[in-house]
């Protein structure tokens, strides 16, 4: 009897070529489309033209409406960090708790033995290790292990991904195209889903009661150099958009809550050579016994950057790079990387 494969189909070329890759190699394939809000990733297109295309491969389509789920764990978080000027990643709590959470345990009561994504990412048994790891893509450039790195380490070895060993996306959509697919020319979406126009302080005022609530903008020393028009508009390492003038740039350094205040100063005061991650999760092993030579990712678009990493007591992970960080983020995911596998990874916190 085939392997049952319960697939995450949101309608867009990435999900369609996983569908056709799993099926060519034998699996038994559902297709699955996580009802999550009304954006982009989850309307009543995306549901459809997640089933047509379905339809047209030859496998079943079902849809699971999770968007209460998706409100407490990912809409309702992303309210939260902002309000206590931290800068979320929805889509690392959208893949832990939706995909590799209520979407692997809906797969348990369909009785399938894998759960599968479009996400650019491999699984695979390593010698070396005696264990599933999870490594980088083939393609670095559009390498996603930085926002899975959350997943239950239970699900190693449970997940497929078929875009693994991609030279490029023009590779994938070659597939879609071989199939005649209409997806095969579909734009990437690169908007956080439940904000689809992009503009999250909107959002944020329309959906919370986070109000632009006017303040000080302070350098280091507390001197005044200017006003805010609320905190949550403002990034670390932001420039532009500050409002006042200055005998050289100035750069968002970070924020005091208490005082309503915004910190800036100088370029150079950005980079830290030491930062502290909380809400660890670790796939290469159970806990970090002493010191380990790792690279770290401290956004989705950074490069890896060389470090020590070690575990306190307490669980938290410190880190300390070789060379300084620029704008290192509370908020913000630090994934630790040994060559192309991901050790884990957690939250940073200051």
């Amino acid at each position: 009897m085939n392997k049952r494969v319960l697939l995450g189909m949101s309608g867009g070329v990435d999900s369609s070529v996983s569908a056709i890759l799993l099926k060519e190699q034998g699996y038994e394939v559902i297709g699955m489309t996580l009802e999550l809000y009304g954006g982009t990733c989850c309307n009543t297109d995306a549901v459809m033209g997640a089933k047509a295309i379905c339809n047209s491969i030859g496998i079943p389509h079902i849809t699971y409406n999770l968007k209460d789920e998706f409100k407490c764990r990912v809409i309702d978080n992303f309210i939260e960090e902002y309000s206590n000027q931290r800068t979320p990643n929805p889509c690392i709590e959208c893949n832990k708790y939706m995909k590799f959470g209520a979407m692997y345990e809906k797969a348990q009561e369909m009785e399938c033995d894998y759960i599968a994504t479009g996400h650019y990412a491999k699984m695979e048994y390593s010698e070396k290790y005696e264990q599933y790891v999870l490594r980088k893509a083939k393609n670095l450039l559009k390498d996603q292990s930085y926002v899975l790195y959350s997943m239950p380490k239970k699900l190693l070895g449970k997940v497929l991904f078929p875009l693994g060993e991609f030279n490029s996306k023009e590779d994938v959509r070659g597939v879609a195209k071989q199939y005649n697919l209409e997806v095969a020319n579909k734009p990437d979406s690169e908007d956080i889903c439940f904000i689809p126009d992009g503009n999250y302080k909107k959002f944020l005022e329309d959906n919370s009661d986070i109000n632009p609530i006017e303040g000080n903008i302070v350098n280091k020393r507390g001197e005044i150099l200017g006003k805010h028009n609320g905190l949550y508009n403002y990034t670390i390492g932001q420039r532009k958009g500050l409002g006042i003038s200055y005998k050289v740039p100035l750069f968002v350094l970070g924020f005091n809550k208490v005082k309503n205040e915004l910190i800036v100063g100088e370029e150079q005061e950005l980079y830290r050579k030491e930062m502290k991650v909380g809400d660890v999760n670790l796939l290469l092993m159970d806990s970090i016994d002493k010191p380990m030579d790792v690279t770290v990712k401290i956004r989705y678009s950074s490069k890896p950057a060389e470090a020590i990493i070690n575990q306190t007591e307490a669980g938290y992970i410190q880190v300390i790079f070789k060379n300084p960080q620029r704008g290192i983020t509370p908020g913000q995911s630090a994934v630790f990387y040994i060559d192309d596998v991901v050790v884990g990874g957690g939250k940073i916190i200051e």
